[in-house]
């Protein structure tokens, strides 16, 4: 007989062969279980936002609570971070204190997996973001979440990188060390087992 945690990933994976991004109902009790802890327990990254408001457009949005499951799934701790006034929409911010676990040792997008020709990750931040439905935190975005906590202090995490610099070849990511907050730059290509990416997600 299967496992329960057997049991879900094969209802998830029919879910996904038949076109629906939809989590299994335990799956969604579990999500939104977790979500709501760590909302309450983290109200100074959204001050005056009630929780019973965000999960009211969370059930109304299953595409958007199965790229939440998965940036809990790979480590990322989704939470949020703030309200758009204008669309009514909640922004996620990836929140684990490092990057998350389940995304490293990956390149910064498509082009620059390609170009490897050994020695090649399993996936790059770009692909692996959009197969999530999320996008990667810009400079700004990374910039803003830390002022909220210290995050990445022993790791660092690929940021959207502007076209410019992309073009070069290069790719940036941030980290905070020495109690600063550092935006540099690599090779795009480069892959390392202490850097992942940050994403966010409007709801």
């Amino acid at each position: 007989m299967d496992s329960p945690t057997t049991k879900k990933k094969k209802e998830t994976d029919r879910n996904m062969a038949n076109g629906k991004k939809e989590l299994p109902l335990e799956q969604l009790k579990e999500l939104l279980s977790a979500l709501k802890s760590r909302f309450e327990k983290n109200m100074n990254r959204h001050t005056g936002l009630e929780w019973t408001k965000v999960e009211t457009k969370l059930k109304v949005n299953t595409g958007k609570l199965w790229s939440l499951h998965e940036m809990e799934e790979t480590g990322g701790e989704p939470d949020v971070v703030g309200h758009d006034l204008k669309t009514g929409e909640y922004i996620y911010f990836d929140c684990s204190p490092e990057t998350p676990k389940g995304r490293t040792n990956i390149c910064y997008d498509r082009e620059a997996l390609d170009s490897r020709k050994e020695h090649k990750p399993k996936d790059s931040a770009m692909d692996m973001a959009a197969a999530m439905g999320i996008e990667l935190l810009t400079e700004e975005q990374y910039r803003e979440l830390q002022q909220l906590g210290n995050f990445d202090t022993k790791s660092s995490s690929w940021l959207k990188t502007p076209a410019d610099i992309r073009k070069l070849g290069g790719a940036i990511f941030g980290d905070r060390r020495f109690g600063r907050v550092f935006v540099y730059h690599n090779g795009a290509q480069s892959y390392y087992s202490g850097r992942a990416f940050r994403g966010t997600l409007k709801v």
